[in-house]
């Protein structure tokens, strides 16, 4: 048992990783689609099917729309014969409610259209009469009659003669309004013979046999197409329960994708690898865009290229370099191309601009460029879908602008880019190359006191940095990181600025008055009060690293020189003059190293000619060499030769040393 937890311990951090990976697999498999693209986000009329073929899996009925069933309801009512009862009518009392004014013969013409209209029939043209029927069932006593509407009298009829015959409208209007209809609706015998001669009603108006193609890529939908794809996707959610195999497949394919990354991360970039820090915000990035994606998706997928897919080539390549944005955004684009249904498409835009995005933050030296890339990603964008739709000869869609604002969502979301570094610097104590700029800046209240309290070493850390950054992009590191580190790297010397040679000016050595383990105490408490001045002023840890490493695990070789003179023959210990490392572990902090020594020794030279200057270099590095000082640092010796080759050149110009040529 113990030695099992002794050995969980020794592995702890790839146990980490390990759960790293299998969480993310899970998150990524369980927010993944587990239906067709179209089935989360049906088709709408007028819109243009950019999918394949969509071929029935299943027999299934078509439901009659809403709208359908409607109109057939109205045209069942309206075709369905209606009962009407003819009532008796006295004409005389009708009579009686006549204007007084009205002389005999004009009475008596009216009278006589009255029986004309009642007794033939008479109705007002409202809801429940024969209005809007062209037959109808006239009961009279025990007799029913089917006789047309148009035989009987209607309201705008009887009124339009009544105004012939009353020369005062008003008069006609009242006498109008006084007079009963005699054809009335039977409701009950209409309710009776309803409940008799109901049939069920059919909701279904089609059978769609599996294989047959429901609509064909590139056809626009039609309300009839739209509610076919609808009936369809009901139809699957009861006939076809959820697979456990699209499951299964979906987890696989996350762990290939995901295995891959960390692949990468293993083989190819170990110092990323070894930070647990490191490959956790890369699988962090890696599920927050999968989590937009998915929210998109279930909002509406046709706005899945508004995801800002392009902020990860960005926020990786701030951190880190171009190579690993890149293969991590072509996994990023892998495992969202499930949320689309032309994955080609997808992977082609996203490709194309993904990588146009990079080309466009290759270099980060200025804020300026985050606003050209969200610039060129926009362009990008647009290029690729004219491009794909060109060649697949779907032009008909690139004249819908709607369809392009989902890459401006895009790209503005690139500016974004500004609070996410500032957030993930925080978050995971990265240092990006915005925040180095700002620390190199001479005006920093850290270089300015610096520079006040021991300008000498402010000169001297000014050379290392130039000297350091230019091997630095000779050889293929970060160069604004050695500047800054060497910017920052003899801060500690501010705590006793006179103990250095730098600062002294014309007087007297402190050290003369200090025994050589007191001096050298001194000396090597630089570096450990260096770090406790960063850290006070609150510098990142990747600054604070060369403060800690720019001396390794090296003597104060003057010092124990001289303590070995005054005790010839004794056993002495040499770790009283050792200084306490770390030794460096990256390209950087190696350079940083070598520069440092070469930097300070060059001062001490009596003659500056290439022959002193070319023994000086290639003694003080081969020194640290062989007090195996870049054992943990990714560096070569071809490397290192050419490092030799720079300081050279650089010292020689900077003292004004002449070539000798040739006599």
């Amino acid at each position: 048992m113990n030695s099992l937890l002794t050995k969980i311990r020794d592995k702890h951090a790839l146990w980490y990783k390990g759960i790293i990976f299998v969480f993310c697999v899970i998150i990524c498999s369980y927010l993944l689609p587990k239906k067709p693209f179209w089935y989360a986000n049906p088709p709408k009329t007028h819109d243009v099917w950019q999918h394949d073929n969509l071929i029935s899996d299943i027999d299934f009925l078509v439901k009659k729309t809403n709208v359908e069933l409607t109109q057939e309801k109205t045209t069942r009512t309206q075709q369905h014969v209606l009962y009407f009862k003819k009532q008796k009518v006295d004409v005389a009392d009708v009579i009686k409610n006549f204007p007084q004014t009205l002389n005999q013969i004009q009475t008596q013409a009216l009278k006589n259209y009255l029986d004309t209209v009642y007794a033939t029939g008479f109705f007002f043209s409202v809801s429940g009469s024969p209005a809007g029927h062209d037959s109808i069932y006239l009961v009279n006593g025990n007799e029913v009659e089917l006789i047309k509407t148009s035989q009987l009298y209607n309201d705008a009829q009887v009124k339009e003669r009544l105004k012939s015959y009353l020369t005062d409208t008003e008069i006609a209007d009242r006498l109008f309004d006084k007079l009963p209809s005699n054809i009335l609706f039977d409701y009950e015998l209409n309710n009776t013979i309803s409940s008799l001669e109901k049939e069920p009603e059919n909701i279904y108006k089609a059978k769609i046999k599996k294989g047959d193609v429901l609509i064909y890529k590139n056809d626009v939908v039609t309300d009839d197409q739209a509610n076919l794809i609808t009936c369809y996707k009901e139809e699957l959610d009861v006939q076809v329960p959820s697979s456990s195999s699209v499951l299964l497949g979906q987890i696989l394919a996350c762990a290939l994708i995901l295995g891959i990354m960390m692949l990468f991360l293993a083989f190819f970039r170990k110092a990323i690898f070894s930070q647990n820090t490191h490959v956790t915000f890369i699988f962090l990035v890696i599920i927050l865009i999968v989590i937009s994606s998915n929210a998109v998706y279930q909002y509406n997928a046709k706005y899945i290229f508004a995801v800002p897919f392009c902020l990860v080539p960005v926020l990786i390549r701030v951190f880190f370099d171009s190579r690993t944005a890149l293969f991590n955004f072509l996994n990023v684009v892998l495992l969202c191309s499930f949320f689309t249904s032309d994955k080609f498409e997808f992977v082609f835009i996203q490709l194309i601009t993904g990588i146009g995005t990079i080309f466009s933050v290759a270099d980060m030296g200025k804020r300026s460029k985050l606003f050209v890339s969200a610039m060129l990603t926009f362009v990008f964008y647009v290029s690729s879908y004219v491009a794909y739709h060109l060649v697949s000869d779907t032009s008909i869609v690139l004249n819908d602008f709607t369809n392009y604002i989902p890459f401006l969502i895009s790209s503005l979301c690139v500016l974004f880019s500004f609070p996410l570094i500032f957030l993930f610097e925080k978050l995971f104590g990265f240092v990006s190359d915005f925040t180095l700029l700002e620390l190199c800046d001479l005006n920093s209240p850290l270089l300015r006191q610096l520079s006040q309290k021991v300008p000498g070493t402010f000169q001297h850390s000014l050379q290392v940095a130039n000297l350091a950054e230019e091997a630095c992009y000779k050889i293929g590191g970060n160069a604004l990181l050695v500047r800054t580190g060497a910017m920052y790297h003899d801060i500690g010397k501010m705590e006793h600025p006179r103990f250095f040679t730098e600062n002294q000016v014309g007087e007297v050595s402190p050290h003369e008055d200090l025994s050589a383990e007191e001096s050298a105490q001194i000396i090597i408490e630089h570096v450990i009060k260096g770090v406790e001045i960063a850290k006070a002023n609150k510098l990142p840890e990747t600054i604070i690293d060369f403060i800690r490493t720019h001396h390794g695990t090296t003597t104060t070789r003057y010092f124990l020189h001289n303590y070995k003179k005054q005790h010839e023959g004794e056993k002495i210990n040499e770790d009283l003059f050792r200084y306490p490392g770390p030794i460096p572990f990256s390209k950087e902090t190696a350079i940083l190293m070598m520069a440092d020594g070469v930097e300070a020794s060059s001062r001490s030279l009596k003659k500056y000619d290439a022959i002193a200057i070319d023994e000086l270099v290639d003694r003080i590095i081969d020194y640290q060499i062989g007090e195996n000082q870049f054992l943990n640092a990714d560096i070569t010796f071809r490397d290192i030769n050419q490092i030799k080759k720079i300081f050279k050149k650089r010292l020689m110009n900077i003292y004004h040393v002449r070539i000798e040529y040739p006599r």
